[in-house]
């Protein structure tokens, strides 16, 4: 089962928070589990960490794509057309990085671990 991380669900993972749910923890965890990471992600902690908004997570921006293959994660690049499709989503969200990985989420047929409300809808699949 492919997933995609929504960005704070890879930082509550990274750090173990449990404020992750125990069913996102679990489809995570599952032997055939492909977890998927957007370049969003790698733009929004990079960006947070650079204003000062999210310090602890600069080790992790630092070492992002070694970080990603020890854990396993697969690296999701933003094509395209997920730019296009995220520009034309329906709805007041006005966060790109939400935007993007919604779109990836519905190009690529992937729910996305998230418990951001405002993510879910957008018309995604969520696992949480």
């Amino acid at each position: 089962m492919a997933i995609l991380l929504d960005t704070h669900a890879l930082l509550w993972w990274m750090n173990g928070d449990p404020r992750l749910s125990r069913k996102a923890r679990a489809a995570m965890e599952r032997k055939n589990a492909e977890v998927y990471v957007s370049a969003a992600s790698a733009v929004e902690l990079a960006t947070k960490v650079r204003i000062g908004k999210l310090p602890d997570a600069a080790l992790l921006v630092h070492t992002f794509a070694a970080t990603l293959s020890e854990q396993g994660f697969v690296p999701l690049a933003i094509s395209l057309e997920h730019g296009r499709l995220s520009g034309l989503l329906p709805g007041d969200n006005r966060d790109p990085f939400d935007r993007i990985i919604a779109a990836q989420s519905l190009l690529e047929r992937m729910p996305v671990i998230t418990a951001d409300k405002a993510l879910a809808a957008l018309g995604i699949e969520v696992v949480w």
